[in-house]
């Protein structure tokens, strides 16, 4: 039997700060479901706003001449990306990690790279937490305490998308208002017919679902014989993520009975990686006020916005 070394740790006192703490912020917001697989457009380095100009042209062709003579109309309009500044305030005993870190740093984890001190594993569990936080308010952020506007707030508040709305009464039946394994494909089926002529058939329109939907789609389809050449009886476990040919990606932030269709191009996400708001600093407190305490503090902001409003269609089904 091993005997039980002296888990005390020799004070340590990180600080990374500006670019240096990039990877670990970097970390922390890309493990995001949506972030890390690239489900949005990402807007690195915003210091402090981003103007994102969209711009739309009409009737620009006309028949030849000789001369130079102007047509359409050029309209240039923007939208503003201004990442909100956050933090993380953070003070846990290092006795109720010890062992967890000991355990890790010894091989016996599914970690794919050991954290090479308490300070690395203590700022990776804290980056899984932020991530969490991040991947939420995204989709189902507000403005308040913690958490910034994300894409279904936006969305909702907009005049321009119309689309995005209540069920229809009458057209589907929706017990309580909820999507089920009854219903989703008769949904989905409005969500697309929704979708602008300009924005279907577009490489990167996807269908964006939350946990809840994904599971109805994928209960759905369990009992289905064939579906286009896929034989769902013989492919045990998750079915296809597609809907008459339009990728369905799982966005585990969004709220239940929510789906929105889109452009991936559409929707962006901005944060100062390696801006000086970022910031990393892990305290050891035994030489400060004598405990067992490790402060954790993080600085970083993160924001949303979305392109064209009336390019997106969905259903909030609350």
């Amino acid at each position: 039997m091993r005997k039980k070394e002296n888990l005390s740790l020799p004070t340590v006192t990180s600080t990374y700060a500006g670019e240096a703490s990039s990877d670990y912020i970097a970390a922390a917001l890309l493990s995001a479901k949506t972030l890390d697989q690239g489900n949005v457009e990402i807007h690195p380095n915003v210091k402090y706003k981003e103007v994102i100009q969209k711009l739309d042209v009409a009737g620009i062709v006309q028949d030849a001449s000789c001369d130079f003579a102007t047509s359409g109309s050029v309209a240039i309009t923007e939208t503003i990306l201004e990442p909100k500044e956050l933090q993380v305030n953070l003070e846990l005993c290092k006795q109720n990690f010890l062992d967890s870190w000991e355990a890790v740093s010894m091989g016996y984890s599914a970690f794919d790279e050991i954290p090479r001190n308490f300070t690395d594993y203590l700022i990776s569990y804290v980056g899984g937490k932020v991530a969490e936080a991040t991947e939420q308010s995204i989709w189902d952020g507000a403005i308040g305490n913690g958490s910034f506007l994300g894409f279904e707030e936006r969305i909702t508040a907009s005049t321009g998308a119309a689309a995005f709305k209540p069920a229809q009464s009458g057209s589907v039946d929706r017990p309580n208002g909820t999507v089920d394994k009854d219903n989703v494909v008769q949904i989905l089926t409005e969500v697309v017919d929704a979708i602008p002529s300009a924005v279907y058939g577009k490489e990167d329109t996807v269908i964006y679902v939350g946990t809840k939907v994904l599971k109805a789609w994928q209960s759905s389809q369990s009992g289905q014989v064939n579906i286009g050449s896929f034989n769902s009886q013989l492919n045990v476990g998750e079915k296809p993520l597609n809907f008459q040919g339009i990728e369905i990606i799982h966005a585990p932030g969004m709220s239940d009975n929510t789906i929105i269709a889109g452009q991936k191009s559409n929707f962006h996400f901005g944060t100062g990686l390696m801006s000086d708001y970022n910031e990393v600093r892990v305290l050891d407190m035994a030489d400060i006020d004598g405990s067992q305490n490790f402060r954790v503090i993080m600085r970083y902001t993160a924001g949303t916005a979305i392109g064209f409003t009336n390019e997106v269609a969905g259903f909030n089904l609350l």
